[in-house]
């Protein structure tokens, strides 16, 4: 079997995103018919590729497909949280409403995500500069030993000198750049694979701590708005942990569908998966007693929003500061190195003296 690789089959952007539910949103809540509606943003957007596929998401409607489906069937193009939502509005009538929710979502996202590498950009920058003047040293210092007919300085200690060694200093990094990025990537394809990471991550600090925030965020956003709908409780909670996008949480979603057929409160449910904080589960027993969990969902939802934002500013902050970290420890590397070579050019010249 293929294994499809995500970074091979683009998604919609999320500003992109945004904009499409906010038009289709305003336009369907005015009264306009869907085909109409997607006819229109289909030519208004100034993406080529998303034009494309809302064409034929379009064309498929025509066929008789629902929404969502037409959707699921772009090769991953629109993201599941998108078709899992869209699903529950076409079901409830409640499209325009989760349309809105979305467009709000994708555009924090957005904002997020500038944000984290605005904040990371600078260090970044210095650390592929440190790579680069690495690379250069080696270089340089090889040519000018090759010149003079002298034995190379070998920087890193590894017998890397000269073009040959530079090229290989730089194919070494990138290979090892790309190697961790295929292994997460590929660990992400499989659910249970990506349970189990999602879970190793959640215990991480700072990092877990932003990742939960996220993932309280949409629950709280998704099973709000799903319960408000009136959808059955089982499936709004196997909905809502799959809109976290943690694999964690939405590995979940059988376990607590189970106890809570089996007659389990919310909150004990959602206890026993060791994934949701002590005071969240109380505020949200409050909400079970008094019949408010809705409303409650909807009003802690941006809190968690605002949370999440919080622990990816500290999380983006961290990250600058570990690459500064990284790139000091080349730079002493190398000072090291370097000083260590002159030492041992002054113990051969005083050996020779003495001799």
């Amino acid at each position: 079997m293929a294994v499809r690789l995500p970074f091979l089959a683009p998604r919609i952007p999320l500003k992109t995103a945004s904009t499409v539910c906010k038009s289709l949103a305003t336009m369907l809540d005015a009264g306009v018919p869907l085909m109409k509606a997607l006819d229109v943003v289909s030519r208004k957007t100034g993406d080529a590729r998303c034009r494309e596929h809302l064409g034929a998401v379009r064309q498929r409607i025509q066929e008789g497909a629902e929404i969502s489906e037409a959707l699921r069937e772009r090769q991953g193009y629109f993201p599941p949280l998108m078709t899992d939502m869209i699903t529950i509005g076409e079901h409830t009538g409640a499209l325009p409403e989760i349309l809105t929710g979305l467009s709000n979502h994708y555009d924090n996202l957005a904002k997020l995500r500038r944000t984290f590498l605005g904040t990371i950009a600078l260090p970044v920058i210095q650390l592929i500069a440190a790579i680069g003047i690495i690379a250069l040293m080696i270089l340089v210092l090889g040519l000018i030993a090759s010149a003079g007919g002298n034995k190379p300085l070998d920087v890193l200690g590894l017998g890397l000198y000269g073009p040959a060694g530079a090229l290989k200093f730089l194919g070494t990094i990138a290979a090892v750049l790309g190697i961790i990025a295929l292994a997460y990537f590929l660990l992400s394809e499989s659910f249970a694979t990506k349970r189990s990471l999602d879970r190793w991550l959640l215990k991480i600090p700072v990092v877990g701590g932003c990742l939960r925030s996220f993932a309280l965020a949409r629950f709280s956003w998704a099973l709000g708005l799903t319960q408000q709908t009136g959808m059955p409780l089982p499936k709004s909670l196997e909905i809502s942990l799959k809109a976290t996008g943690n694999g964690a949480f939405a590995g979940a979603s059988d376990e607590v569908g189970h106890w809570v057929m089996s007659g389990d409160e919310l909150t004990e449910a959602l206890g026993q998966t060791d994934l949701f904080p002590e005071e969240y589960l109380q505020m949200l027993q409050v909400a079970e007693t008094s019949g408010t969990i809705p409303e409650t969902l909807q009003r802690l939802s941006p809190e968690f929003e605002d949370q999440a934002r919080r622990s990816l500013s500290t999380l983006a902050t961290v990250a600058s500061y570990g690459v500064w970290l990284l790139v000091a420890g080349c730079i002493v590397f190398v000072i090291f190195r370097i000083a260590l070579w002159y030492v041992g050019l002054l113990q051969g010249a005083v050996n020779d003296a003495l001799r």
